[in-house]
């Protein structure tokens, strides 16, 4: 499975962005997404959660980004998207796109998919 990422920029504080993330199979049809998220990193600091949603659309987010960042997906399209607005220089990370508990024709993945990820840069 092959997550491809978009939207990463550099904005100043205060700013927006939308981060866009697509999933395909590189063989085989690419069935069901259990789980789909954006994770972030900021070396020195560890990957930590951003937001996820279930395909029953109930989304998760870090206590630092709610009220700020809104993750959204399209099944139909194994999509998702994460709008992130009101922006501080602590957002700024590489960006990745998630994808757990993946099912590609009859088969089941429980490990998840990364996408390479796409940067994220808030300037004071």
């Amino acid at each position: 499975v092959q997550l491809q990422a978009s939207g990463g920029g550099t904005v100043q504080a205060g700013g927006s962005l939308r981060l866009s993330c697509a999933a395909s199979a590189a063989s085989g049809r690419l069935r069901s997404i259990n789980v789909m998220g954006w994770y972030r990193q900021a070396p020195p600091k560890q990957r930590e959660l951003v937001a996820s949603i279930g395909s029953g659309g109930s989304p998760n987010y870090a206590d630092s980004v709610k009220g700020r960042f809104t993750i959204s997906r399209e099944n139909d399209n194994n999509t998702v998207a994460l709008q992130v607005n009101s922006l501080k220089p602590e957002d700024t990370a590489v960006y990745y796109c998630t994808a757990h508990q993946v099912v590609v024709d009859t088969n089941s993945y429980g490990l998840p998919f990364w996408g390479k990820g796409t940067q994220v840069t808030v300037s004071s």
